[in-house]
């Protein structure tokens, strides 16, 4: 299940982007500004909205330690924020004045793409704030771009509907018609995927365009076996433009936003649609999800941005056909470990816990005497809720695990088998 828990109206004009860290959300608009919010409350922060642009504010992204924002405008410049006090770090300006319409970090922070609506694309040094690289589409404007988990390279996509695929020394690796009526949007998720090709690491890119269509593609790439892009699949829903895609933090869902003023959260893995959010009441232009916390935010051209808390049922829906059988609290990370606090309204807890490599199987042997002296939690009240909380999922674990029946789990390991065959006699 999915639930609007806030929504955010404090733009005069069309949201146009928004953007989580791990503790704020910022979203840009057509009013010219910026703005910041606290993820513990949805209250904006003392120096918000951030005011620079002289025209309208395309698009905002935060660098992966959170530390600095980025947005892009009209007027051609991009501008770098400081995360603490809102105060303007650099303002890098476009060579050819044109556009800015989207930016977006390196994920070792070092590097900061712009693209232009003259279809010119920079790689801005991001300590120095001088132009790195540059280079150029042969038509349309930029209006998409994703990094690749591992840096090595990254995607543009323009209002033509060309693909293109750039590598860290700007190379052009590849160019596509990915959509026929022009791009709007693309995503790499941050999880890697098998592809059957030995020696490459192959991660899912979700691409959307004016032809109402979301597209699954696999990229892979090294220097020594090269660079690979493979369509995989489309995925329905929309009846009308799609002008946002997201992947969550965990690779296992992607949202989409789409001028038919709907968003669609699908299972990756089957491509199934998990919800239909129908909130808003123009067009959706944008939509995120946080790093570390089930929330999602997505923003539209009525002025506002809604805020949409998942709960672990949804995740458990959308890892259910990984065959790792994830729903199981012990086979949990020390990530879903913190994803299930945050759910429980215990995020406070989320760093004891993750100092103390608190993974499933360690979440379910919790006791009072561990919890008290291990963990250090001194309060009484925050400790029993703590064990309330495991118990009601040691209780859910066993439910679950009697639903199964006896002849898919294996015999000897007590595991539910994902490809089982049957021996001749």
């Amino acid at each position: 299940m999915v639930k609007l828990i806030h929504t955010l109206a404090d733009h005069g004009d069309d949201v146009n982007c928004c953007a989580f860290s791990s503790s704020l959300l910022a979203t840009c608009s057509l009013d010219k500004t910026i703005r910041l919010y606290s993820l513990s409350d949805f209250t904006e922060v003392a120096y918000s909205p951030l005011k620079f642009h002289t025209y309208a504010v395309h698009c905002c992204c935060f660098s992966p330690s959170g530390q600095t924002l980025a947005s892009c405008s009209t007027d051609g410049t991009t501008v770098l924020w400081s995360t603490q006090n809102g105060q303007t770090l650099a303002v890098m300006a476009q060579p050819s004045g044109s556009p800015v319409r989207v930016c977006r970090f390196s994920p070792d922070s070092t590097c900061l793409v712009s693209g232009a609506a003259d279809g010119t694309v920079i790689l801005w040094n991001a300590q120095s704030y001088k132009l790195h690289r540059c280079g150029s589409v042969e038509d349309g404007s930029l209006v998409a771009c994703a990094f690749s988990p591992d840096g090595n390279l990254f995607v543009t996509g323009s209002s033509c509907g060309d693909l293109t695929v750039w590598d860290d020394k700007m190379r052009c690796l590849h160019n596509e018609k990915a959509h026929d009526l022009g791009m709007t949007c693309c995503d790499f998720s941050s999880q890697p995927v098998s592809d059957g090709e030995q020696g490459l690491q192959c991660f899912r890119l979700a691409s959307c365009g004016q032809d109402c269509q979301t597209k699954i593609w696999v990229v892979s790439f090294s220097h020594i076996l090269g660079f690979k892009l493979k369509y995989k699949s489309v995925l329905s829903g929309h009846s009308a433009p799609v002008l946002t895609c997201a992947f969550s933090h965990n690779g296992q869902m992607l949202v989409s936003g789409s001028v038919d003023k709907s968003v669609i959260v699908y299972d990756i893995n089957t491509e199934n649609i998990l919800h239909t959010l129908t909130q808003h009441t123009r067009y959706v232009t944008t939509c995120a999800f946080a790093p570390n916390i089930l929330l999602l935010a997505t923003g539209s051209m009525d002025k506002t941005v809604n805020i949409w808390q998942f709960d672990l049922e949804t995740l458990g829906q959308a890892r259910s056909t990984e065959g790792q059988l994830k729903q199981f609290a012990e086979d949990w990370s020390e990530d879903d470990v913190s994803t299930w606090l945050c759910a429980q309204d215990l995020k406070d807890l989320v760093g004891v816990f993750k100092m103390n490599n608190i993974d499933g199987r360690e979440l379910l042997n919790l006791t009072k005497e561990s919890l008290a002296d291990d963990l250090k939690i001194e309060s009484l009240g925050l400790r029993s809720k703590v064990l309330r909380k495991i118990e009601e999922l040691r209780t859910k674990v066993k439910t679950l695990s009697s639903e199964i029946p006896d002849e898919f789990i294996c015999p000897i390991t007590r595991e539910l088998m994902q490809d089982p065959v049957i021996a001749s006699v």
